[in-house]
């Protein structure tokens, strides 16, 4: 069992959700983004997504994108993120990278799977990266001992759902509707995207777009295995005063979601 999932294994012990977080590397900058995201693990966050920068974010929304520009235009690179990944790692956390697949092609599919593992990441989630196209990632996670994380969709039919779970051994992601991060609402497809989902995956769902509220964190709890929070986080460091003030911020709002998450119990 890896670590990742030993993490959900002990959210479902305690007869609740996991509470997963977000934020990309390099932002506010490389030791404010360690900073925020050691907040949010001391306040309830069980699972880390670190996301590598990248300049076309295809499924992220305006808020995402805003600090994903400034963490860019400050020069940070995969390094940056691997040692965002290997500082956040000692938190005890199961830590991931979210990325979009052409960065990694370009660094080397081997070499990042080799060197996330020595940095102690415990895996991947390629949100553009389809079972079909993934050969050399399955083949290069397997090797280095980390988790894929591939998505569904509300879209996404029966077949679709088969394929897409039979190759992803970290979680499921259930991507609560068809669009981009950063909505203030769970879409009313999730729950009916997990239910579809559940014969099919051998591993747990979590539901990622639109959750910001601990209200929202524990409508989503009832019915899926992970809540993953992104945009609220980034939002609290871009409307931040001071690089303290987002680090108290970001716990604060990790602690709510922990509470949330818990309503189930």
């Amino acid at each position: 069992m890896s670590k990742l999932h030993e993490a959900f294994a002990e959210a479902k012990a305690e007869n609740r959700a996991a509470l997963i977080g977000y934020l990309p590397a390099g932002f506010p900058t490389v030791p404010g983004a360690i900073d925020a995201i050691t907040a949010m693990v001391e306040n309830g966050v069980d699972i880390v997504e670190i996301g590598l920068p990248y300049s076309d974010p295809l499924m992220d929304g305006p808020t995402i994108q805003a600090a994903v520009d400034q963490s860019l235009r400050q020069g940070t690179t995969i390094r940056d993120v691997l040692e965002t990944v290997r500082a956040v790692a000692l938190t005890g956390a199961p830590t991931l990278v979210m990325s979009y697949w052409n960065p990694i092609e370009r660094f080397g599919v081997d070499a990042f799977a080799g060197e996330l593992a020595a940095a102690g990441g415990t895996g991947v989630i390629t949100p553009d990266l389809t079972p079909e196209e993934a050969g050399d990632w399955i083949a290069a996670s397997d090797a280095a001992g980390i988790d894929r994380v591939f998505l569904v969709a509300p879209s996404s039919t029966l077949g679709r759902i088969e394929i897409v779970s039979s190759m992803t051994t970290g979680f499921l992601y259930a991507a609560s509707l068809m669009g981009v991060t950063g909505v203030q609402s769970v879409s009313q497809a999730a729950p009916a995207l997990v239910e579809r989902s559940r014969p099919y995956a051998k591993v747990p769902i979590a539901v990622g777009l639109g959750v910001s509220t601990a209200e929202q964190a524990a409508q989503v709890a009832t019915y899926a295995d992970g809540v993953i929070v992104g945009s609220a986080f980034v939002r609290l460091l871009l409307d931040a005063a001071t690089p303290a003030q987002g680090v108290a911020a970001v716990g604060k709002l990790a602690a709510e979601l922990a509470v949330g998450v818990r309503r189930t119990a």
